[in-house]
């Protein structure tokens, strides 16, 4: 046992069964206020759960008696029961974070006083229909029409379009609390999970989430055509926007990234989130395992929430029959890199959440090829005929992998030389782009693509060049990926100054030099490298390398049958 305290858990559904997978491998035990046929509880037997509502004033002081920390799985809780018992129990976050952030009007102010960009809102808490209708003349159509409370997937949102729905959706939430929002013209939706701990705040991998219908259906790990600088201001906003709550534990921060490429938060779940549901296979450690950590004041670091491989998670949900989500994980079973998660709620009902798969690949382009028939099986049980893109997200799914090797030259009168080696990482199936820039007629624009690189899906650059031959140090010099010299031999002295200045770079700027014409050799190495970390390219080597092993004993039986000639 890691920890001999109980942790306490306002609510039993998935989230709460997912926080007990990780306990379990603890073997600390997790105490489940929730229904007895609650998710969570169907996956851990002791005497230590609570039947009954998390709502409860009652039900959540025996939770608390029963355990040494109380954290929740649903934000939605009683917050002066828990204001009450903190005196005699630990409670994570503090139950003054949840009664903010539960109010999702309480909780924009509060970021707002806190320096943190939100979109702006007013609040139209018994305004009435009239109260509506200045809205639209205040921010314009569209405008967001939000529940301050109880409100989660879509659920106690209306999009107001113009004065003729205003009626229409004051039927529809006007027995709410209700706030209005002004529409955010985002270009694509970011989520950042938050780590708060007692020694500070740490930050999962920015990921970009797909809706459909209000319901995320999708999260990209990396997030797709988002700069490396704009996701790690996703995760700096992030960081100061948790850094304003009490209390510790794993916080879901969604947000929008604007068509100006600034960033505005959307909401926060002071709890485990649905986008961060990857992290279970995708990073050292899963969202859930952070959390217990971090509120049992466990060793944690940021090394432990680094993105090991890119991922793709995609929501089950119930389609058009009860066995709908069962259809679908069958169908995942027969992905050589998918993960399913059940969550063992019974019978489908359309649009309800009953578990996810997660694709994880060596690189997004290999993981979306994967992915995509089962996002069509998924469409397919809900009723629709095709996949269509979402709406809240530019980019489609790729049909064409993406490069992992950038071939770069001088002049195209390189490629005579670059032909051999294009043809190895052909034949081992390495997708690559081959790309002209030169360090004294474009160094700017090698600059840019060098700078750039190790934010796309790049893993390794051969740079080839003769004279000077700048081009691959001056690459090495503005990347952090492997840089590979291929010298060219050039009209003067056959290509050795080429040679001689690429391995002459000063410390701390490797650049790894083949020799002269060499592009076969350059291949290869490239392709080693990425065989490193991705087994199915290490084993395409070994294929090939076989193969040239038979090639040359077969030479070799030919030269000793012929009498000591090639015939």
């Amino acid at each position: 046992m890691v920890d001999n305290r109980k942790v306490g858990v306002l609510g039993g559904g998935q989230l709460g069964r997912m926080l007990i997978e990780a306990a379990n491998r603890l073997n600390i035990q997790v105490n489940v206020l929730d229904a007895a046929s609650s998710p969570a509880k169907q996956i851990s037997a002791h005497d230590g759960h609570i039947e009954g509502s998390f709502k409860d004033s009652a039900a959540v002081k025996t939770l608390a008696q029963a355990s040494d920390v109380v954290t929740v799985e649903i934000e939605h809780v009683d917050t002066h029961m828990l204001e009450e018992v903190a005196s005699e129990v630990v409670v994570e976050p503090s139950w003054k974070t949840l009664r903010t952030i539960k109010d999702k009007y309480a909780q924009k102010h509060y970021l707002k006083e806190h320096g943190v960009d939100v979109a702006d809102s007013i609040d139209l808490e018994g305004k009435g229909v009239e109260g509506l209708k200045e809205v639209g003349t205040t921010y314009g159509y569209p405008y967001m029409l939000k529940s301050k409370t109880e409100a989660y997937d879509g659920r106690g949102n209306f999009v107001v379009k113009s004065d003729a729905d205003v009626d229409a959706a004051f039927e529809a939430l006007g027995k709410r609390p209700l706030y209005a929002e002004r529409w955010a013209d985002f270009r694509i939706e970011l989520a950042v999970m938050v780590v708060k701990t007692k020694d500070g705040v740490l930050t999962f991998p920015t990921v970009e989430t797909v809706h459909e219908d209000s319901i995320c259906k999708l999260t990209y790990a990396p997030p797709r055509n988002v700069s490396e600088s704009t996701a790690q201001s996703a995760q700096a906003l992030a960081k100061k926007a948790i850094g304003a709550f009490e209390g510790k534990g794993v916080f879901g921060v969604e947000m929008f990234l604007l068509k100006d490429d600034s960033l505005l938060i959307n909401e926060i779940a002071p709890r485990p989130h649905n986008s961060g549901h990857y992290t279970i296979e995708a990073c050292p450690i899963s969202q859930y395992d952070a959390h217990l950590r971090a509120i049992l004041d466990l060793p944690i670091s940021q090394s432990n929430l680094r993105l090991r491989e890119p991922s793709i998670m995609l929501n089950i949900l119930g389609g058009q029959t009860p066995d709908s989500h069962v259809q679908v994980a069958r169908k995942a079973l027969e992905s050589p890199n998918a993960s399913v998660h059940l969550y063992g709620k019974g019978d489908a009902r359309p649009g309800r959440k009953m578990g996810h798969i997660t694709v994880t690949a060596p690189t997004l382009a290999a993981a979306e090829h994967e992915i995509h028939p089962l996002i069509d099986f998924v469409d397919a049980k809900k009723g629709k005929k095709t996949t269509t893109p979402s709406p809240r997200s530019e980019t489609s799914l790729s049909t064409k992998p993406e490069p992992l090797v950038a071939v770069i030259m001088g002049s195209d009168s390189d490629l005579p030389v670059l032909k051999a080696g294009l043809q190895i990482l052909e034949t081992l199936h390495i997708p690559f782009t081959t790309r002209i820039t030169s360090a004294h007629r474009t160094p700017d624009w090698l600059r840019t693509f060098s700078k750039s690189a190790s934010a796309t899906s790049l893993r390794v650059i051969i740079g080839a060049a003769g004279g000077a031959a700048h081009l691959p140090g001056m690459c090495a010099s503005w990347t952090t990926l492997p840089v590979i010299g291929l010298p060219v031999k050039a009209t003067h002295m056959d290509g050795w100054d080429s040679l001689v200045s690429m391995t002459q770079m000063p410390r701390g700027e490797p650049v790894a030099t083949v020799g002269i014409n060499n592009s076969t050799n350059a291949a290869l190495l490239a392709v080693r490298i990425l065989g490193a970390e991705d087994r199915e390219i290490r084993e395409r080597l070994r294929v090939w390398m076989e193969g040239n092993e038979k090639e040359v004993l077969r030479k070799d039986g030919v030269l000793l049958g012929g009498g000591g000639r090639l015939i």
